[in-house]
């Protein structure tokens, strides 16, 4: 008899414990009718892959959505060839594609019920982005894209015509954006994606939002993953699979949100990811991988630095995320690697960057890192983005695109270990720090980190 009853008490846990974890997988992510929902699209096509079932979930509970496209999408020379059957160099031809992108993406968002007035486009450069983030702000020569070679923005229909490329327009239009809508949810591109648009488009987000704290109630923000290399398996429309974390992001500290799709919004998503005819032609499989059981959303977690006067620094360390342009399954791919594990600390005044190489620094092979601070008390156009490189030769550094020569940057070799120092003052004393860390071989992979973001706390 008492062994019925234990069975009866473990059958009535196991019930409750999976309609409870159903449950959490379920309401994840919940929309209402008072719901403002923007969604951040690095380019015209996006937002169909990463954030579909979202939309249709959001516009199920007559939640308002506004969807934005940070470019065009006017640099995919090779979609542009298969799609047209034509090869071109004249730069009116790219923002000719420019616009057929960016009709497929009305067409496509209006097919969900997103009205036409919602949906906006900025016509920043394709493949530009990263580069104006890291050094084009203020009073400068302004970027020039790659293929369509202007330097402003140049779509009659974007949010503001004429505006220059560089960092300050952007945050500009990001910033007005959110205060015309007032958004309780944003969608936006993820900051470990392999793609430099849509990693800079997580970044200018992020500085807007701090721009804003205080003048508008906090967004939850949902970052989603488009490019990852060799994800999501098997490529093609698997409308039976799930979409699982990338293997390369699975034990890095994001706490990953699944959104389930039923069969209804899986095929709603697959036709909406259909009318991008022009890149559906250049790699017909690769779109429809998407169209899966569920979407997936998860950030990293803030870093948060307490400032020390010791000489033993409390490290956080950081477990290594590799972009994956080499296949992890292959091992002479990963010897030759020289991927970092890094590490922070805050020490004497000093931002502490502890680097544990697989390989010693040699002749052509050198670490770089990206610090680029923020402070509430200054303007972020105005403060400094540094970009220090360290190899055989020593220490270079460069402030957006000047180079600068400091001693103040310290840095030790021990074995594989590479310690780096810079005064929180050449950062322009910031609150926070956005950085990233990369290795730039000549001939070997190319490995690097994500951007992460570095709270730092003041002694009280």
């Amino acid at each position: 008899m008492r062994k019925i009853v234990y069975i009866i008490i473990f059958v009535i846990f196991l019930d409750s414990y999976f309609v409870a974890h159903a449950e959490d997988l379920k309401d994840a992510i919940e929309f209402s009718k008072n719901d403002r929902v923007l969604i951040f699209a690095p380019h015209p096509d996006d937002e169909a892959i990463g954030v579909c079932g979202a939309i249709q979930k959001a516009l199920k509970q007559n939640a308002k959505v506004r969807v934005v496209c940070y470019t065009n999408g006017d640099n995919n020379a090779p979609a542009f060839i298969v799609y047209e059957k034509r090869i071109t160099f004249k730069k009116g031809e790219f923002l000719h594609m420019g616009q057929v992108r960016r009709k497929e993406t009305m067409r496509a968002m209006v097919s969900l019920g997103v009205k036409p007035e919602d949906i906006i486009f900025l016509g920043y450069p394709d493949f530009g982005t990263m580069e104006i983030f890291t050094k084009y702000w203020g009073a400068v020569v302004p970027y020039k894209s790659l293929f369509a070679r202007v330097s402003k923005v140049s779509y009659p229909e974007a949010l503001s015509m004429n505006a220059p490329y560089v960092g300050d327009s952007i945050l500009k239009d990001i910033k007005k954006i959110i205060l015309d809508f007032k958004p309780t949810k944003i969608f936006v591109s993820h900051p470990a994606d392999v793609n430099r648009d849509h990693r800079a488009l997580y970044l200018f987000l992020q500085v807007a939002l701090w721009d804003l704290e205080g003048n508008i109630e906090s967004p939850e923000i949902f970052p989603y993953i488009v490019h990852i290399v060799r994800w999501p398996i098997p490529r093609g429309y698997h409308p039976e699979l799930e979409l699982k974390a990338p293997d390369s992001l699975a034990n890095v500290g994001i706490e990953w949100l699944k959104l389930e799709l039923t069969e209804e919004e899986i095929k709603i998503k697959r036709n909406t990811i259909s009318f991008h005819k022009s890149q559906i032609k250049y790699n017909p499989r690769y779109l429809f991988t998407f169209a899966r059981k569920n979407e997936l959303f998860g950030d990293f977690p803030a870093i948060k630095l307490k400032t020390q006067i010791s000489e033993r620094p409390l490290w956080q360390d950081l477990k290594a995320y590799q972009n994956l342009e080499i296949d992890p399954e292959h091992k002479k791919d990963r010897e030759n690697s020289i991927t970092p594990d890094i590490a922070y600390a805050a020490v004497d005044n000093k931002l502490l960057i502890r680097l544990q190489l697989r390989k010693k620094i040699e002749k052509d092979i050198g670490v770089s890192v990206f610090l680029i601070g923020y402070s509430k008390k200054a303007d972020f156009s105005d403060m400094p983005k540094l970009y220090i490189k360290v190899d055989t030769l020593g220490v270079h550094i460069k402030d957006k695109k000047q180079l600068i020569y400091s001693k103040a940057v310290e840095f030790e070799v021990q074995d594989h270990t590479l310690i780096l120092k810079v005064p929180f003052s050449l950062l322009g004393n910031p609150d926070r720090i956005l950085t990233f860390a990369r290795t730039h071989p000549n001939d070997l992979p190319l490995d690097e980190s994500s951007w992460r973001t570095l709270y730092l706390l003041k002694e009280k």
